[in-house]
């Protein structure tokens, strides 16, 4: 059973629009729910962390020497404080992955709905444009034909009578208006009627039952991310007893039976409803029963009264159709790329997102191929009518007399007898050419497509041409197409081939033309978005910094002021650095040098982004193909909506990183700033954040491999601070761990080069439990706070990733540091290490030590204790 052949009625269409509705109430009561339940676990967690810290209150007695019974108390003790941070670090799971996760769904869902109404809504109300446009031409044809009928009758009553021939003449003028506007209301009702007719049968064959089947197939993927997000929240809330293990092994049985393809099966049983019955839109024969003249069923009648408007119609369709078999073969061409691509990567599972996006992207197209089939073949049968209408007039002549009008009806019929033949012979070889060729460009990979989709079976909606009276040759349409086509594709190449060009620059920011425009006479070539439009924009550095802004042409030539104009972007930068003529004559601004792009400046084509590995303050980050790049990169992108201000900082971060080489700093390889949106490129470290491995290993890691840890960011600060770097966000979220365990530092973004630096944006994003207690008072950075988050991080790895001050608020945290009080040591901390930690936290920045002494120190401590494992061995 499918949406498309069973739920085309409004009893159905009412019923799938309240299952959405239902649909999101219950993925809004699982946020809920899901945030209930991490709200419990943490709860539940911190009950265990006071119930292990009562039971380390009681010190080990001489007397318990040796019991078993004190020895497991005390082991069943620290297991709780394990337990406490396993179901700590679940409720995190939830909290982020699993609502982001619902969140994203819920606001997929949100939006398919809405487009299904839209749409669904816009079907209908083009169906009842259409009944009551033909509902309002009847009663007015009714009523010309009621006027006709009158001014006839008294002309001929003034004719035979033989009155004044001034009343003959009124009647006969008369009679000749009403018939003119008759018979233009006559072809209006006919290709009324004809359009009507063949808009209901495709609404009925083509526009619903498509609109239909795309939102099952849209609605069967969200389920299948239903399933999946289910799936991971099961695999979070998993507990470890053989009680529960039973209660979610039938949980999980009962999301292993969600199939997305059987989820609405059911729904669809209990609404279903028989397809809809045809409308009927043919003429009314009986309109014309007492009628003598040239007028017929169904068909068109080109005369003195309607020739000039049947030319105008003609123009419009013939207008119309080309812009329609245009559209259906740009159409086809992405749908043929869009479907081998996913051939492509359909045995990649690094482009599995990507690859469901373009099935996505798939299933769109093939509805719009599918209306604009429907719209095609509406125009065709309707300029068949006129062209045939047309044809005929070249072997006609209009009624001029009353006798003339009164053997029309016998003179028509004996022509179209004779002609009709031949008529059909000359042009049905055009038409059938023409139709052969169209169909065959559109309309056979669509039905493949459709039927391959997905590995199902699908309806193919295909439009059913019905025999049509023929039209005249028109052998060079398909061909002006064509050329259409490839003028359009040249004009597309022309205008945007100076992106390869060495002195264009992207969406380079004022900041950095600034810093690359140094000498007079320097210019580069850049991007802007005003007013939600693109402008190129040339800066030169001329006395300061001028910016000239490239103008266009209706012409689509380029310029920058007075009357010449120049075919490309190209020659208008050439001509005026050749010249040596200014760029306009107020500015006096003269070309003298282009400024290439530096080697960090990437093409943001060379980016192929594979898989979302994180988010940060700015947008998100991916895993990603650097071309000709041999390795994984890194790729952080910056959100195009963001404020200009944000942007800026963004790039702070890659300017700050292309200058530094050091084997605890993440590599920096390029930044993309040829487009929005901005992107830094990085290298990949595999192991991901340290924070997130200290958790996930924390049973495995050795105290050697802890002091390396704290080994490798010290190494890395040292070298920052020798660089007069201030980092400013120092924690385990924002180290990276990378192949053999190395850890490098990396998340620039709130970073200053300087000695010392001044906050003056507000606290938002400060975090506030890792920064020193000067920079909070009083906004003042220096190295030294970095050393005071560089204990917070040292506390962090021996915790094995606990959050500092646990418990308390921000406000509280700094009330009691400022107060004296000091993170306590974690279990099994060298009291070494800890002296660090606290000679880090000194409330005056004077006293801490500088990364030097304290990477000096820390090799020390290694040294001696690989020599300690010597001597035991």
């Amino acid at each position: 059973m499918e949406f498309s052949t069973d739920l085309q009625d409004s009893f159905s269409h009412e019923a799938l629009v309240g299952l959405q509705d239902a649909e999101l109430k219950l993925l809004e009561n699982m946020r809920k729910c899901v945030l209930l339940r991490a709200k419990c676990d943490r709860d539940y967690a911190s009950a265990l962390s006071m119930v292990n810290a009562q039971a380390q209150k009681l010190d080990q007695s001489k007397e318990l020497e040796g019991s078993l019974i004190a020895r497991a108390w005390y082991a069943m003790s620290e297991e709780m404080e394990t337990t406490s941070r396993i179901i700590r670090r679940n409720a995190d799971s939830l909290t982020t992955t699993s609502i982001e996760a619902i969140n994203s769904l819920i606001c997929e869902k949100r939006a398919l709905k809405k487009i299904y109404i839209e749409e669904h809504d816009a079907l209908n109300r083009e169906m009842i444009r259409l009944q009551n446009s033909v509902d309002s031409m009847k009663s007015e044809y009714e009523k010309l034909l009621e006027m006709w009928k009158d001014a006839k009758s008294k002309y001929e009553e003034h004719y035979i009578k033989g009155k004044g021939a001034k009343k003959v003449e009124e009647a006969k003028e008369r009679y000749h208006k009403v018939a003119r506007k008759l018979h233009v209301l006559h072809n209006e009702l006919v290709l009324t009627l004809r359009e009507a007719a063949e808009y209901e049968r495709h609404f009925r064959n083509t526009l619903l039952p498509g609109l239909l089947f795309y939102q099952q197939a849209v609605m069967e993927d969200s389920a299948e991310t239903w399933k999946s997000i289910l799936q991971e929240l099961f695999e979070i809330v998993d507990p470890i007893s053989e009680q529960f293990q039973a209660v979610h092994s039938r949980i999980g049985k009962s999301i292993e039976v969600i199939d997305s393809v059987d989820e609405y099966t059911d729904f669809i049983h209990k609404n279903r409803s028989d397809p809809l019955l045809p409308l009927d839109f043919r003429y009314d024969a009986s309109l014309l029963r007492d009628i003598t003249g040239p007028l017929r069923p169904n068909e068109l009648i080109a005369d003195e009264f309607t020739t000039e408007v049947l030319m105008e119609k003609k123009r419009d369709f013939e207008n119309k159709l080309r812009k329609c078999e245009t559209e259906q073969l740009k159409k086809q061409e992405d749908l043929q790329q869009y479907e081998d691509e996913i051939k492509l990567s359909q045995f990649d599972e690094r482009n599995c997102t990507i690859s469901k996006v373009k099935k996505r992207a798939v299933d769109i197209l093939v509805k719009e191929l599918s209306h604009l089939q429907c719209v095609e073949h509406i125009l065709n049968v309707q300029l068949h009518l006129v062209n045939y209408a047309l044809s005929c007039l070249t072997n006609d002549s209009p009624p001029h007399s009353l006798s003339d009008a009164t053997n029309t009806k016998e003179v028509d019929d004996t022509r179209r007898n004779n002609t009709n033949e031949q008529q059909r012979d000359e042009t049905n070889f055009t038409l059938t050419r023409r139709s052969k060729i169209i169909m065959d460009k559109i309309k056979q990979p669509f039905f493949t497509l459709k039927q391959k989709h997905k590995g199902k079976t699908f309806h193919s909606y295909a439009c059913e041409v019905t025999p049509c009276p023929p039209s005249p040759p028109n052998r060079d349409f398909l061909d002006n197409i064509v050329e259409n086509e490839r003028l359009s594709f040249r004009r597309e190449i022309k205008d945007t081939s100076y992106q390869s060009e060495e002195w264009f620059h992207g969406v380079l920011p004022r900041e950095e033309v600034v810093r690359l425009l140094v000498n007079d006479g320097d210019f580069l070539v850049r991007e802007t978005v005003r007013n939600d439009q693109k402008q190129l924009v040339l800066s030169v550095c001329s006395q300061g910094y001028k910016h000239f802004i490239v103008h266009m042409t209706s012409e689509r030539k380029y310029r920058f002021e007075g009357p010449g104009c120049f075919n490309t972007i190209q020659e208008l930068i050439m001509h005026q650095f050749q010249s040596g003529q200014p760029v306009t004559m107020k500015s006096g601004a003269i070309l003298r040098r282009p400024i290439p792009r530096e080697k960090w400046e990437l093409n943001n084509e060379d980016v192929d982004l594979i898989k979302k590995i994180g988010s940060g303050n700015f947008g998100d980050v991916y895993r990603a193909q650097l071309a000709n790049y041999s390795e994984d990169v890194a790729v952080k992108t910056c959100h195009v909506n963001l404020p200009d201000v944000q942007k800026r900082k963004f790039l702070q971060e890659g300017r700050i990183l292309m200058d530094y080489n050091h084997p605890n700093i993440v590599k920096f390889i390029g930044i993309c700033i040829q487009k929005l949106p901005y992107m830094i490129v990085m290298e990949l470290v595999p192991g991901g954040s340290l924070l997130n491995y200290l958790q996930r290993h924390n049973e495995n890691l050795t105290q050697d491999q802890l002091l390396s840890f704290c080994i490798d960011t010290a190494a890395g600060m040292e070298y920052l601070e020798s660089k007069n770097c201030i980092h400013r966000d120092l924690a385990a979220r924002n180290c990276l761990v990378g192949t053999d365990n190395v850890v490098k530092l990396s998340d620039f973004g709130m970073s200053r080069e300087t000695i010392e630096y001044v906050c003056t944006d507000g606290m938002k994003q400060i975090p506030i439990k890792w920064t020193a207690p000067e920079a909070l008072n009083y906004g003042i950075y220096t190295s030294l706070c970095d050393v005071w988050s560089y204990g917070i991080l040292m506390w962090e790895i021996y915790s094995f990733g606990s959050v500092p001050y646990l418990g308390l608020s921000n406000n509280k945290a700094t009330e009691l540091v400022e107060n004296g009080y000091r993170l306590h040591a974690p279990d099994n901390t060298p009291t070494g290490v800890y002296n660090i930690m606290t000679s880090c936290w000194e409330y005056d920045p004077q006293k801490r030590p500088h990364f030097a002494e304290i990477h000096s120190s820390l090799r020390v401590m290694a040294a001696s204790a690989q020599r300690e494992d010597t001597v035991e061995m």
